[in-house]
């Protein structure tokens, strides 16, 4: 068995298995002509249930064939030009490499005697994005598992910073964190893991444009400062999940200077525009946070995970630091030695920042902010083309690279068999593999989204998955009035 241990002695066994390795998925990815296979839960189960772990193939090739029939052949890919899901990015190819680099060395990020050099390439990339984002030379922060875990250690931190100095009752449950109605479900998950109270995050309503209203976050500010409350913190999100609205940031910012209330935005998603080169300006603002959420895996084409929270204080990380004498002890601190378990939740953690790393180096920022510049204006296109189609009511114009929009039959008006069309359209593109698409709710009723990132996806490519979209509801539809006759 030690035959199977990666070291100078099997370093040949290493580089003929992961060759083969990237073979079977270089030839998976050129021949995959659908970005999913249809394949259902029923029919996969079987497979996967059968096998027996206790009894190992014990050879590579083996487990590679296996592997192509339980998981590379029905993949959902997110590569296709028609995957149009999720906020799921295609990745390039130096983020690849170093995955396969960060894996094999498999370096863990918490110590300075586990990384050397790791933690001073992460140092250096949370630097480069601080800048990037403008939070000023005080800036620091971490790579972390993607943007749920970055918003809770944003949102501790401002638990934090707001608990010293004031007086009276049961400060806890007298927090209040104040997010947009269509921001991230993380923020109400991060308050209850933080111990707040079940009604501490304030939902402010959004405008038309999907964007936080300013006037009703005033006016909620004051009402809990009035009531007693302690104002926590405003999630400003620049980049919604749905619908890719940004914040007014440079009003929020103003509010909570008035109110000295913690500034979080979640830039998950619209991170990417700090790389851009037309359109930076739609983040004006977020200089001005206390705290900043980017997801490189989302809009800087990187493979999961690669996350980061960056904060304007770097002395604000104190209150995620905890000295363990095996591993941290209080007197490397004192020595300047860097352990960034210090500033993380985490502790063994991965080499992420190594695949940031890479892709800059071999693209440089431009390139990145080109490929995602590509793709809002692809969005641009996708909703002239539904604002032209009768067939669809498309809710917003994109800011990002977000559509949402329902399919509007033109002999039926009950919103409630719509809502059954579009769902079943949904599913039932999903099980063809010709596309996939998701799904949300505006208001009580269901639509469906376009999530554009693949800058390899083209006009006709969202027009052809609209004609398909319209003719599985029109089935559907058509079979409804014949069992209703």
């Amino acid at each position: 068995m030690r035959s199977h241990l990666l070291n100078g002695l099997t370093a040949e066994h290493y580089r003929r298995s992961v060759t083969e390795g990237v073979e079977r998925v270089a030839a998976q990815l050129a021949t995959t002509d659908r970005p999913f296979t249809g394949v259902t839960v029923d029919a996969l189960s079987p497979a996967i249930d059968a096998i027996d772990l206790d009894r190992p193939l014990g050879d590579t090739t083996a487990v590679l064939d296996e592997l192509q029939d339980v998981y590379l052949r029905d993949a959902v890919y997110f590569h296709h030009p028609r995957y149009l899901a999720h906020l799921n990015c295609p990745v390039v190819i130096p983020a690849v490499l170093g995955e396969a680099v960060l894996s094999a060395v498999n370096s863990s990020l918490d110590t300075w005697d586990q990384s050397a050099g790791g933690t001073l390439i992460e140092r250096k990339l949370i630097d480069w994005t601080a800048a990037r984002v403008g939070l000023g030379p005080a800036a620091d922060g971490v790579f972390t598992s993607g943007g749920t875990q970055s918003n809770l250690q944003a949102l501790l931190l401002a638990r934090e910073e707001a608990k010293p100095g004031r007086e009276g009752g049961d400060r806890l449950g007298r927090l209040r964190v104040f997010a947009s109605e269509a921001g991230h479900f993380s923020v109400k998950k991060s308050a209850k893991l933080l111990g707040l109270a079940p009604d501490a995050v304030v939902a402010i309503p959004v405008d038309h444009d999907k964007r936080m209203q300013t006037v009703a976050l005033a006016h909620e500010l004051e009402r809990c400062t009035r009531d007693g409350l302690i104002p926590m913190a405003v999630v400003a999100t620049a980049g919604t999940t749905d619908f890719g609205s940004i914040d007014p940031l440079p009003e929020i910012a103003g509010l909570c200077a008035r109110y000295g209330v913690w500034m979080h935005v979640d830039a998950a998603y619209g991170c990417g525009l700090l790389a851009s080169l037309r359109y930076r300006d739609r983040i004006a603002g977020i200089e001005r946070a206390d705290s900043v959420t980017v997801d490189y895996h989302k809009s800087f084409f990187q493979p999961v995970s690669s996350s980061a929270v960056l904060v304007r204080d770097g002395a604000t990380l104190r209150h995620a630091t905890y000295h363990a004498e095996y591993l941290n002890p209080r007197s490397m601190a004192q020595e300047r030695i860097p352990n960034q378990v210090d500033k993380s939740l985490q502790t063994t953690r991965r080499f992420d920042a190594l695949k940031l790393w890479m892709t800059l180096r071999t693209m440089g920022a431009d390139g990145i902010g080109r490929l995602f510049d590509e793709v809002c204006d692809l969005a641009q296109e996708g909703w002239k083309l539904l604002a032209a189609d009768p067939r669809y009511d498309v809710v917003v114009r994109p800011t990002l690279s977000t559509l949402v929009f329902r399919y509007i039959p033109a002999a039926v008006t009950d919103p409630a068999e719509i809502d059954r069309a579009n769902l079943h359209a949904r599913k039932a593109l999903f099980a063809s593999g010709d596309a996939v698409v998701a799904g949300t709710k505006v208001g009580a009723r269901h639509y469906l989204k376009f999530t554009l990132l693949n800058p390899e996806t083209r006009p006709a490519d969202i027009a052809a998955v609209l004609d398909l979209i319209a003719g599985h509801a029109e089935q559907y539809l058509g079979e409804s009035l014949d069992r209703a006759s």
